[in-house]
């Protein structure tokens, strides 16, 4: 497998991980989420951070945030922080 096949596995795996403890299997509650966050990320700390994180990711409001909502916030930090990720990798 392709390290960019890996990379995309490795996505959903993780995401599978946490989703659907309280609910849904293919979808993220915001304690899930917080969850994914704190140990995957160092993520949001306060309620409110995580409040207006989780609004963030849930795009369509239905109170849970999907593997597309979750990916779609992933490739637009990545593409946000790409050049500081390249700079601190090649120096």
């Amino acid at each position: 497998m392709s390290q960019l096949m890996q990379a995309m596995d490795l996505l959903r795996t993780i995401f599978d991980k946490y989703a659907g403890k309280e609910g849904d299997k293919d979808t993220l509650t915001k304690k899930e989420l917080a969850e994914l966050l704190r140990i995957e990320f160092s993520g949001p700390q306060s309620k409110a951070e995580m409040d207006k994180f989780f609004g963030m990711l849930d795009n369509d409001g239905d109170g849970v945030v999907s593997f597309e909502e979750y990916v779609r916030r992933l490739q637009n930090r990545i593409c946000k922080n790409y050049p500081t990720f390249y700079s601190k990798k090649n120096n």
